[in-house]
């Protein structure tokens, strides 16, 4: 597997100009839901094998310094819909049928700045951004749309798939809907009910481009797996000798394969900008049935990078080279602006924080259009900052799964565990897990990195400090 880790300084000799007159490229962006940085065999990862993955980052491109805006569901995926950080525009946490907000539809995803290009669209799978009209992906710039409103645990159902009452307060979710357009198509009420969903995406991902392949699409295909609950469809249970979870895993790999193999059988591939990535890390509180963030510093739902560095791979033929390594922190807020770049598609009227990574996919020496990200989580509060190597934590409270009874087994949840974090400063280069405080050693990168956090609480606000931000915009409200 050497050739999957040919050194990013090496590629520029091998880079290929697109044509002038070359046709739109098509779009497929598929995104995990609590894929942990370890998880992938091409990361590290084991003990599962996912050759489908190798073989897309074989021919793409592994970045290894790709963070989620946010280590949850929906505030992750209005980051990456929208290129803003999720507070900019009014989104945080995981929103389920009573959210009072959701994405505004004033607010421009990905899929209507490439439909106002002419592209067909289309959502395959977990939206999360408003469950109900005009918040759902028809109002958002889809076409079509198939998947559920919310997260899949989101439902009256216990964690050993018996039915919950309402005494218990998951006992009072909604039956989960499977969703057609706008409208529910049937319902999921049990964990065989969920476990084809992995299968029935893919089959509608792979209709969408033989339907459309003789036109420019966007093909959005958001998994649920392997947010807990997982299961695995029937061709997958029990093959992978790994558990469940690695079941799960074994069928995203497929699913990758599926679509790669639907693009191939169009001649789509050296046309379509392939992107694979997760909203956030792993849920590591349900034990065995959670990923792994690859020795990152604890998990989803936490500010430390075990909770938002997460893998990304991205493959276009002949556009980008081939078994190539990108180690420059990238973000998720950046490929809109990429995705727009590569399709001359207009950005968004209103201000995004994200920016074009063309000159790192492009090999371009000394490309480093990123040097900043900040560590949002709650509501609205700065955790952490980071600037090149360094990042520099504020105190806090946090999440962890550092203590004991903090995970279980099976698909139940371990207890949850609160912590107190200080002032802390790491090396990002030498110290990824986040273990060696070295703020005493550099008290001039505090200084400097405590100035960037407060131009961006005058941005985008810090409830921790009391601040209000200048240029956040209001959510959507719903009625």
């Amino acid at each position: 597997m050497q050739y999957l880790f040919t050194f990013f300084a090496l590629t520029a000799i091998f880079r290929i100009e697109k044509p002038a007159d070359a046709p739109p490229p098509n779009i497929v962006l598929i995104f995990m839901d609590d894929l942990g940085y370890g998880d992938l065999e091409c990361y590290g990862g084991y003990p599962q094998h996912t050759p489908n993955l190798n073989r897309l980052a074989a021919e793409g491109m592994r970045l290894t310094n790709y963070y989620a805006a946010q280590a949850v569901c929906s505030a992750s995926r209005a980051a990456l819909l929208t290129g803003c950080y999720p507070n900019r525009v009014g989104i945080s946490g995981a929103l389920n049928h009573e959210s009072k907000i959701a994405l505004h539809p004033r607010e421009e995803t990905i899929a209507e700045l490439l439909k106002a290009k002419g592209y067909r669209t289309g959502i395959f799978g977990k939206w999360h951004l408003g469950s109900r009209e005009p918040f759902l992906p028809l109002q958002q710039g889809f076409d079509e749309y198939f998947g559920l409103p919310y997260s899949n645990d989101m439902w009256p159902v216990n964690y050993d798939g018996t039915p919950l009452d309402t005494t218990n307060y998951r006992g009072r979710y909604p039956i989960l809907p499977l969703m057609e357009g706008n409208q529910p198509l049937r319902y999921l009420k049990t964990l065989d009910d969920q476990a084809d969903l992995t299968k029935v995406y893919t089959e509608r991902a792979v209709r969408f481009i033989k339907e459309n392949h003789e036109k420019p699409f966007f093909l959005y295909l958001p998994h649920a797996m392997p947010h807990v609950p997982l299961a695995a469809s029937q061709n997958f249970r029990g093959k992978s000798g790994q558990g469940l979870f690695g079941d799960v895993l074994m069928e995203i790999d497929w699913s990758v394969g599926e679509v790669m193999r639907a693009l191939e059988m169009h001649g789509l591939s050296n046309n379509t900008l392939f992107i694979f990535t997760s909203d956030n890390g792993p849920w590591r509180t349900y034990g065995n049935h959670a990923g792994s963030t690859g020795g990152l510093r604890e998990g989803k739902g936490t500010a430390w990078d075990g909770g938002v560095k997460v893998p990304c791979i991205m493959r276009w033929p002949g556009r980008i080279a081939a078994g190539s390594v990108c180690n420059k922190l990238v973000a998720a807020m950046d490929l809109l602006p990429t995705i727009a770049h590569a399709c001359k598609a207009d950005l968004p009227k209103e201000k995004i924080d994200g920016v074009s990574l063309w000159p790192l996919l492009d090999a371009q020496p000394g490309a480093n259009p990123r040097t900043e990200f900040v560590y949002y989580y709650d509501r609205n509060n700065l955790k952490g900052i980071r600037k090149g190597q360094w990042k520099l934590v504020f105190p806090c409270s946090s999440q962890t799964y550092l203590h004991p009874g903090a995970t279980a087994d099976d698909g139940f949840p371990g207890k949850w565990g609160k912590t107190e974090v200080p002032l802390a400063l790491y090396d990002l280069s030498s110290d990824p897990a986040e273990t060696i405080d070295l703020k005493d050693r550099h008290p001039d990168v505090v200084t400097e990195l405590s100035a960037l956090a407060d131009k961006y609480r005058r941005m985008l606000g810090d409830d921790l400090v009391k601040v209000e931000g200048t240029e956040v915009r209001a959510p959507g409200k719903v009625e």
